[in-house]
């Protein structure tokens, strides 16, 4: 484990940014960045624009890591380059440490949640990314109702695959997501939470997870998690907030950072100028990065 990035994510202020959109994602991100459909006609230029933004996102001067602390990317953006050297390389030169998401998307609905699928040849891409020299991973699944057998069943799986990261030599940020939506968010919340904390306390000492979670109906309701042993950091997705709404509501609570994706982006398009997009990139990684300042 790189030391070195570990005391980053664990100490440093700052927030992690999103820029895992995939497969199934990708055009909604595109589009929203100002790119149809109509101007690619398959899977591969789709990524190669898709590749563009995010690479116009990295390289920006207002892309910094005094209020970046991490990135999470998708496996083609991993294995893609920047200015010649490969995403996480040029992240790590940046004094920003590099994640990469290995779900490969969510199952039907059951129980009032959606597990994660399989995920084929997840012992591959976990030597890929310790290649790549990746800190972490990022895999997430779905709650969408108060089920008790849903949420445990949720939370089992997504330690008993953050095992599997943690003998990979990488430490897994597991996600949960609560669906801001939910008529029962503020119960399922607290159920998720000693869920979390029972699995917690069964990993060995030396083990450590991330913890991303959708920002509590209660402030606060997830401090025991953020202080646990095991626990390196806990970020918080956006989970379909606009920034504005989901900076007040993460500003409630105490050590937790943002991990969020439309949030830092939606004001972004692909026909600004450098300094507009820049000034732009700027005012949101501005007003996370207040937000997820340590309070406490």
């Amino acid at each position: 484990m790189n030391q070195e990035h570990f005391d980053t994510i664990k100490n440093k202020d700052g927030f992690i940014a999103a820029l895992d959109q995939s497969g199934g994602s990708t055009p909604k991100a595109l589009n929203a960045y100002g790119v149809s459909e109509d101007q690619y006609s398959n899977d591969n230029e789709m990524f190669d624009l898709v590749h563009k933004m995010r690479t116009r996102i990295i390289t920006s001067p207002s892309f910094t890591p005094d209020k970046i602390i991490g990135a999470i990317l998708f496996e083609h953006t991993m294995n893609n380059r920047i200015e010649g050297q490969y995403t996480g390389d040029y992240l790590s030169d940046k004094g920003i440490v590099p994640f990469i998401k290995i779900d490969q998307g969510l199952a039907d609905e059951e129980y009032g949640v959606q597990l994660m699928k399989p995920i084929p040849g997840l012992n591959n891409l976990l030597k890929q990314a310790k290649e790549q020299n990746m800190f972490g991973t990022k895999m997430r699944s779905n709650i969408l109702s108060y089920n008790e057998k849903g949420i445990d069943d949720v939370v089992t799986q997504q330690f008993q695959v953050a095992q599997e990261i943690i003998d990979a030599g990488l430490v897994p940020i597991v996600e949960p997501e609560v669906n801001i939506h939910s008529e029962d968010k503020e119960q399922i919340e607290e159920y998720l939470n000693q869920s979390i904390k029972k699995h917690l306390d069964a990993l060995a000492t030396d083990d450590y997870v991330m913890l991303k979670l959708t920002i509590p109906t209660k402030a606060n309701l997830y401090q025991e998690l953020a202080d646990h042993s095991q626990v390196l950091r806990v970020v918080a997705l956006s989970g379909g907030y606009e920034t504005d709404e989901a900076n007040e509501i993460l500003s409630q609570n105490d050590n937790v950072i943002a991990s969020f994706s439309r949030a830092l982006t939606q004001d972004l398009s692909v026909n600004q100028s450098d300094a507009d997009f820049d000034a732009k990139l700027k005012e949101a990684v501005d007003s996370i990065y207040e937000a997820s300042v340590v309070k406490n």
